[in-house]
Parts: C-alpha cells; structure tokens; sequence
C-alpha cells in the first residue's frame, strides 16, 4: 500500500470530508483542470487522479473499504498559518446593535515546502492615447524595458498598448530576442483616445495562452484616462478572469483617469490599484509591483462563507500587503500571501439583538481556498468560524492593540470616503465639517502635506460643490498608504531588489 493514491489530498480534503465537501471540491478541480479547457502539462493526468478519487469517495461503501486500507493519518503542519483577533472578548446581550471588529491574519509557514517563487505569466496593458505622450510614456517603455530585461527563463511576458484599439507589442514569450522586442517597446507611439476594453481584452487573450495553475497569471493596466461605454464589459472581463485565478492591478497616472473602475477591477480579481502623482512615480510604482508578484507564496485566496442571521458584515479591507477594499459578498478573492509578508484583512460586524439570545453568536461560517503554485494539489481548505460568547455584562478589557492601531488608521480613510459620499448626495456641510476633522487628525500624526491638501480641497467643496479631481485621488490614496505605515519597507532603489 505504501505507492497507494491519496485520495483526500488529491481533492485537498481532510479526512473526515462530508459528501458535500467532496461533491464541490470535485467539481471546482474538475473546472479548472478539464482537458478541453486546461492544456498545461501533467494537467489532464492529474484529472484522471481527480476522477479516480470522487469515484471513491463519493461511494460509501468504496470509501468506507478505502479508509480501511489507509494507514493512521499523520497531522502535517499546515503551509498557512492562521492567526484571529477580536476586538472584545465577548459580546453583551443588549436590546441595540453592537460592532465588533476581527483581524485576520494568514501567513506562509516557515517551515512550508516552496523552494522556489513559481514563473510569472505577466502581461503589461499601456494606455497610448495622446494624452500619455511625452515624460509618460517614456518613463512606461523605460521601466518596461527594465522589467524584461529582468525576467527569468520560466517567466512569460507580454506587452498590449491601447487607444482605440489595441495592438499587440511583445507577444506572450519567454527566452525570446530581448534586443528586438526592446525595440519594438521603444517605438511605442501615443495616439487616439482611450478604450479600456481593448486593451483588457487583449492582454487577457496573451494571458490565456499560458494559464497555468502553477503560474502567478497577472495583469497590470497602467492608464491616464477615462474609458467611456465600456466599464461594463471591463467589469465581465474581469469577473470571468478572477474565476480563472488572473488577478488585474491598476495604475493610474494623473486625475482623469476613473478610479472607481480600477478599484472595482481589483476588487474583482484580488488585484491592486494604485495612483500615480507624478510621472517620475512610474517607474518606482511599478517595479514595486513586480517586486510583490515574484514574492508570491499563494497566489490565490479565496474566502466562502454565510454570514449568520441577524449579523451585517459591513466593512472588508485589505492592510497588507497592498491596502484594498473587499467585496462584501461571498465568494471573496482577498489577494496573494506573500513568502515574507503576511495577508492581513480587517473586517467589521454589526450584531442585531437576536443573534446574541444564546450563549454564544456566531458570525459567519466559512472556508478559505488557498491554491499555492508550487504544490502540485491545493491544500486542503482551511474551516473559518468567526464566533464570540454573549454575556449579560459588557467586558471591559480594551481592544487588542494590533486592531487598535490598524482601526486607527483605517478611520481616516473611513473618513474621507464618508466625505465623498456627502458630496456626492448634497449635504456640502457635513462633507467639509468631516474633511476639517481629518486634517486635524492627519497634522497630530504629523501628515503635515497631506493635511494641508485636505483643507485645500474643503475649500474647493465650499466654493463649488464638488470634489476637484486632483484633490478626491490625493486624499483617497494618500490616506489609504497610511494603512502600510509602520510595515517594514524597504527603503533602496527598487530596481536593486529585482530578482535575477
């Protein structure tokens, strides 16, 4: 018995799987790794393996003989560890909502097997409509050049640039001519207006041609401008590539550029977005985002679960490794862990008087998917309970200081967002009275730039009724890089840290 299969690891299940758990897992590894739609080597092997499996397991009676055979079940460490924190110990049985707040904390073991970062299939989406011409384009064909020039054996790498229409510069590649494709990125030319679609499209298809499992498949638009009529269809592209583990990021350079879709577009996918101030930035940002993908350690995670009666989940944000809403619906894809830097995410829970009638509420139900490429099967999913006992006195221990000090920040951006809602319903007054109070926050932390900007665009509301677009993007993402503050960064050259 010792060359006998392991069917459970084979469908990343632990032993004691209810039918149910078989039954999806079965069919989620039946989507992914079907011949007709999956040609990566060792993939169509590796499903006959899955069939074999739900064969078994699904039979009672062959899964009870199965088990039999097996020998005693040895408990491996897993490769993610998982830390919870809540902000109280219990929760009071009130005739009123109370808030609770838990921190999740998931991290790459020290002791997991990945002895290497697995390949990039990268592909780069540039704007090239007029309005990139001059410093930024020629800062986006530099960095571009840099990254190709870094790229390893194993790693693809593709290049779209999109106007109007979209055109294919360097064909998704690995060990090809990098003196002919560097010339072909240096006679990029801007022209024409900006359709977004395009370009996504496009670099969806050279992404599709080497979509593997064990690959970290990612696309990163850099944009300076407004796409109109299409955000719905680069919604669908994006829902459709989040389903097949491609995640999308979004730089955007400037103040016309819609950050509302970006934000969607990562929120979609588990990608990022980022906002570029100043064309000197695009170099630094997106070498740093090329930094974060060849660190990867599980390049997917994904969070299912229900949410218990008479409980609202009201807020998800991502602190790290790159601060980012979440959506609040399940199935949530909550970005990468990082070999180096763990998954942090914050969330908020309103609890209504009759989830805390018994001894305990529980929050939510779930399960986390995590899918490391380096592994040739995904680990078993990992059971998530939010729980907390109910008692009839409140605790009075304060909060964790680890959630203290990340609510801290987060209010600030809570802040400004609440700023734009105001504006964006009328009410002028209140929006500028919150816009007031986040300045004086920002200056007793010593954010003494960012304060000032934040007046500035008070004044802007005052006199016009509406946020200017320079103003809105600074304050959004200059109070949402406060959330990284206080993470060890790293303070060299960023080009110094690309792997060889």
């Amino acid at each position: 018995m010792q060359n006998q299969k392991d069917y459970y690891l084979i469908l990343g299940l632990r032993r004691n799987a209810t039918p149910e758990e078989i039954r999806k897992a079965y069919f989620e590894a039946a989507r992914r790794l079907h011949p007709d739609t999956n040609t990566a080597p060792g993939d169509t092997e590796f499903f006959l393996d899955v069939q074999e499996a739900y064969e078994v397991l699904s039979d009672a009676q062959k899964r009870a003989e199965y088990d039999a055979s097996l020998p005693p079940e040895r408990t491996a460490d897993a490769p993610v560890r998982e830390n919870i924190l809540y902000s109280r110990r219990s929760l009071t049985r009130l005739d009123e909502p109370q808030l609770i707040y838990v921190l999740l904390e998931y991290s790459a073991a020290a002791d997991a097997h990945s002895p290497a970062a697995p390949p990039l299939n990268l592909c780069l989406v540039l704007d090239r409509s007029t309005s990139m011409q001059g410093l930024n384009m020629d800062m986006v064909k530099a960095t571009a050049i840099q990254i190709l020039r870094r790229m390893r054996p194993q790693d693809t790498f593709s290049v779209v640039a999109f106007s109007d229409r979209a055109e294919v510069i360097v064909p998704a590649s690995r060990n090809s001519d990098i003196a002919k494709l560097e010339a072909r990125i240096q006679m990029l030319q801007t022209f024409g207006g900006t359709e977004i679609f395009q370009g996504l499209q496009a670099g969806y298809t050279e992404i599709q041609r080497n979509l593997k499992r064990s690959n970290v498949n990612h696309i990163i638009l850099l944009t300076d401008g407004r796409t109109y009529g299409d955000e719905e269809q680069c919604l669908q592209l994006a829902s459709e590539a989040g389903r097949q583990g491609i995640g999308i990021s979004g730089l955007g350079i400037g103040h016309e550029w819609n950050d509302v879709l970006l934000d969607e577009l990562a929120v979609r996918t588990g990608g990022s977005s980022m906002y570029v101030s100043r064309p000197q930035d695009i170099q630094r940002l997106l070498i740093e985002k090329f930094n974060l993908l060849w660190q990867v350690f599980a390049d997917e995670v994904q969070f299912s679960f229900d949410i218990s009666p008479g409980v609202d989940l009201r807020y998800a944000f991502r602190l790290q490794p790159e601060a980012g809403l979440l959506a609040l619906e399940s199935p949530v894809l909550l970005g990468p862990i990082l070999r180096d830097q763990s998954l942090k995410i914050l969330m908020e829970f309103l609890i209504q008087p009759e989830a805390v009638q018994n001894r305990s509420a529980v929050l939510l139900d779930g399960r986390l998917d995590i899918s490391i490429a380096t592994l040739l099967s995904s680990p078993p999913s990992l059971p998530l309970r939010l729980s907390r006992p109910v008692s009839d006195k409140s605790s009075p221990e304060p909060p964790p200081q680890e959630i203290v000090d990340a609510l801290s920040k987060l209010t600030l951006y809570r802040m400004q967002e609440q700023a734009r809602l105001e504006v964006s319903v009328g009410e002028h007054e209140k929006a500028i009275q919150h816009l007031q109070q986040l300045a004086t926050h920002l200056l007793a932390r010593g954010e003494r730039g960012l304060a000032r900007t934040v007046l500035l665009e008070a004044e802007h509301i005052q006199r016009n009724k509406a946020f200017s677009q320079q103003g809105d993007k600074q304050i959004k993402y200059g109070t949402r890089a406060l959330l990284l503050s206080g993470l060890e960064k790293d303070n060299h050259d960023p080009v110094s840290q690309l792997p060889e």
